[in-house]
């Protein structure tokens, strides 16, 4: 089998089945994170709206969808959102060539940082994002609720590091 990790294709019209792997890598959370994740708002079409005004990145195993994420542009950071991998092709290395795409994009779009947010309740993916070189940087919380709901995690980019002359780059959040 081959793998390959890229921008989706403008044709690209596999919602359903992109839809299908994102609810079920999120599925183990559903009792474990309040509020519900916003994932279940969504359906096909969502993501078909959502991937018009961000970029999709598609990991493809020969013809079938193993993972994917949502990169968004923001002016101090390049903002990756629903990230998912087949549980079937966890640990193999997906999400780091997803992340490693992120970044690249994030170079070229000159951007210092990639910055991702996960469930409070998630410890196992602070571990997981924490192992690809982000750190925790924000705790926020959802309209409603008086304690964090959400972390923030940020990588900052070798790349930026080395182009700001070695100095750390101020991030905001």
């Amino acid at each position: 089998m081959s793998l390959t990790v890229c921008e989706a294709d403008p044709a690209f019209d596999r919602w359903e089945e992109l839809h299908a792997l994102l609810m079920a890598s999120f599925a183990y959370m559903a009792e474990r994170i309040d509020p519900p994740s916003s994932l279940l708002a969504m359906g096909p079409a969502e993501l078909r709206a959502k991937a018009a005004s961000e970029t999709l990145l598609l990991a493809m195993e020969d013809e079938k969808i193993v993972g994917c994420a949502f990169l968004r542009l923001e002016p101090d950071c390049l903002y990756v959102g629903k990230v998912a991998v087949d549980a079937a092709r966890r640990g193999a290395g997906i999400a780091r060539r997803l992340l490693a795409l992120a970044e690249a994009r994030a170079v070229a779009a000159g951007r210092p940082c990639l910055k991702l947010q996960t469930r409070i309740e998630l410890t196992e993916n602070h571990a997981a994002f924490a192992r690809l070189g982000f750190v925790r940087t924000a705790e926020t919380a959802h309209a409603g609720y008086d304690r964090p709901t959400s972390i923030t995690m940020t990588k900052l980019l070798a790349e930026a590091a080395s182009e700001a002359g070695g100095e750390k780059v101020a991030l905001a959040g």
